[in-house]
């Protein structure tokens, strides 16, 4: 018996088309020793791999039957698996071999000696071939950018883990990358949730900001000012109402910062923060000014995401400084010339992101809690403030770091992954006054007394003012930037792919595959300009339903077609009204 009789034609073709695990395998010491003497035949007279223990990883798990309850018929065709633990194949071909061509299998195996153990037993090149089968590389990067293509799964199709029970008996990394990719795709759900239904507003509110954000100035330069500087960002949590007076007692020589959200609540206190930012899209946000002082703030900069509600600018006493977020026109428009974040969903994301670009010294949290304490949901002054909180179906249990239980919801636990993943991409130290929340992963929890004998509390002479004097000096300095209009070459390829596809959808049998080019034609096209393409979202991933979640077409698909050009048209219009500049008419003039 040939031990391993498809490894070589595996491994080839990986190498040959340069896919990620090839470049990670051949970086590992996969202790080929292993693949010599750990495959065996057990009782049941299947193959085996030997564990540590002596015993096979399958002799009291037989795969037969093992893996029935993985298929999932609903929406088989647009859905996806996500399998954590390869063996030796037997669950990924399970699942390869009875799910439709169109359903994705990703595989987490974090052992090089058992991907290769796998890839050796069966020829996986025809999977590979039709973008059916994936091996992901054990990075938690990598899994995240995965995931974030699998949109149109989400949407059109349904998502699934499947953790192998024989696997996990090998070590506890096969439960942290199962409870890892768990949270990276609830994450990505809750995201999608916001993009499918929100998207439009915020990019509406961006647009609509436009004109205003290119006066206010640019971000840009403030990269790397932050040198010296040790800054706080405050949240709104109810441990806030402990820390702020005790920061206001002596606040040190730090760069105070919040959301917008927050300056309520420091109002009270009076600890007035150097600047405050805002991304939430929302109307909600103008209950903010109802307890607002104008004076306490008519001199804090407000760096706001340009997605947000227009009217929170014109009702914002102070200056204002845009920052342009991915998502929106400024992803790929401003790319070169601007600062662009990944605003996140929460705005202490934000702002770590933004400090960071900054090349802050060090970071101090306070007021982080992502959790109910004592039945209040935030510091006094916030206007979703609250002190008869109760358990409801949407909250979570989770535990603080004494051990006792306190109450979360998903997106709260959503964020402060979020904050964690962040914050391990920073070259400077970060702590947390830490108030019986929810523990933050890469922060030192400190005291207020600790904070000021460790000098956290405390910043390089002058910079704390030089990086504020950098930050006003910002307003106003921008380039303008001339986008000529583009609608009419866009209404005429439009309605010329419109009169095609009538032809073709007279014969809508016949003519099954020359509508489904035409369709991914379309949906190629509109993407392919960058300025329109994220006002677009929805009706990019509209006709995706059309194209790669839809296997015959009926006459109805026809109209459907009619409404997603239709609304294209009217957003590309916006756009162009609102945006861009009539170059042409400019020269005349």
């Amino acid at each position: 018996m040939t031990p391993y009789p498809f490894l070589k034609d595996n491994i080839e073709y990986l190498q040959r088309t340069g896919n990620p695990i090839f470049q990670w395998l051949s970086e590992r010491d996969f202790q080929e020793e292993k693949l010599m003497e750990n495959l065996f035949v057990n009782n049941f007279g299947i193959l085996d791999w030997r564990m540590e223990t002596g015993k096979g990883m399958l002799e009291s798990l037989p795969p037969e039957g093992l893996y029935a309850n993985w298929l999932h018929e609903e929406k088989a065709k647009t859905s996806a698996t996500f399998i954590v633990g390869a063996n030796l194949g037997y669950g990924v071909n399970h699942l390869l071999s009875n799910t439709p061509d169109t359903h994705k299998v990703m595989l987490m195996e974090p052992r090089p000696e058992m991907v290769l153990a796998c890839l050796g037993q069966t020829d996986y090149r025809p999977w590979f071939e039709a973008k059916k089968f994936h091996i992901l590389v054990p990075d938690e990067r990598f899994v995240a950018e995965v995931i974030r293509n699998l949109d149109l799964q989400f949407i059109y199709g349904q998502i699934h883990l499947k953790s192998d029970i024989p696997s996990r008996q090998l070590g506890p990394e096969y439960a942290q990358w199962a409870t890892h990719i768990r949270n990276k795709l609830e994450n990505f759900s809750l995201e999608l949730s916001t993009l499918r239904f929100r998207q439009d507003v915020m990019v509406s509110n961006e647009i609509n900001n436009f004109k205003h954000a290119m006066s206010d100035g640019s971000l840009l330069p403030m990269e790397g000012k932050g040198r010296g500087v040790g800054a706080v960002i405050l949240g709104a949590g109810p441990s806030l109402e402990e820390m702020a007076p005790k920061l206001k007692e002596n606040q040190g020589h730090v760069l105070y910062t919040c959301a917008l959200q927050t300056v309520p609540s420091l109002q009270k206190v009076g600890l007035k923060p150097h600047l405050c930012a805002a991304i939430d899209y929302d109307g909600s946000m103008l209950k903010i000014f109802d307890q607002l002082d104008p004076d306490f703030i008519k001199d804090v900069p407000l760096i706001y995401s340009t997605k947000i509600d227009p009217m929170v600018l014109k009702r914002y006493p102070g200056p204002t400084l845009p920052l342009w977020t991915i998502g929106g026109i400024g992803t790929f428009v401003f790319k070169e010339r601007d600062m662009v974040i990944d605003a996140g969903g929460n705005v202490s994301v934000t702002l770590s992101r933004f400090l960071r670009r900054c090349g802050v010294n060090h970071l101090l949290l306070a007021g982080q809690d992502y959790a109910w304490l004592n039945g209040q949901s935030h510091a006094g002054g916030h206007h979703h403030h609250s002190t008869s909180m109760k358990r409801r179906s949407f909250h979570q249990t989770t535990r603080n770091m004494d051990g006792e239980e306190i109450l979360t919801t998903v997106q709260y636990m959503t964020a402060k992954r979020e904050l964690e993943q962040d914050l391990k991409d920073a070259a400077f130290p970060v702590y947390n006054l830490y108030g019986g929340g929810v523990p933050i992963e890469g922060t030192k929890p400190v005291d207020i007394k600790t904070a000021y004998n460790q000098g956290i509390l405390a910043s390089a002479p002058g910079s704390v003012d030089r990086f504020m004097t950098d930050l006003l000096a910002c307003r106003g300095n921008v380039a303008p930037i001339l986008l000529e209009p583009r609608s009419p070459m866009w209404t005429t390829s439009m309605r010329n792919a419109e009169k095609y596809l009538g032809k073709l959808f007279k014969d809508v049998k016949g003519n099954q595959q020359k509508i489904h080019e035409a369709m991914d034609k379309l949906a190629l096209f509109i993407k392919q300009d960058p300025l329109y393409m994220p006002y677009l979202f929805n009706e990019s991933i509209d006709l995706a339903g059309l194209t790669k979640a839809k296997f015959e077409y009926e006459p109805k698909d026809l109209s459907e077609f009619k409404r997603i050009a239709k609304q294209i048209l009217k957003k590309i219009r916006e756009v162009d009204r609102k945006v861009c500049v009539n170059l042409k008419k400019k020269a005349a003039a």
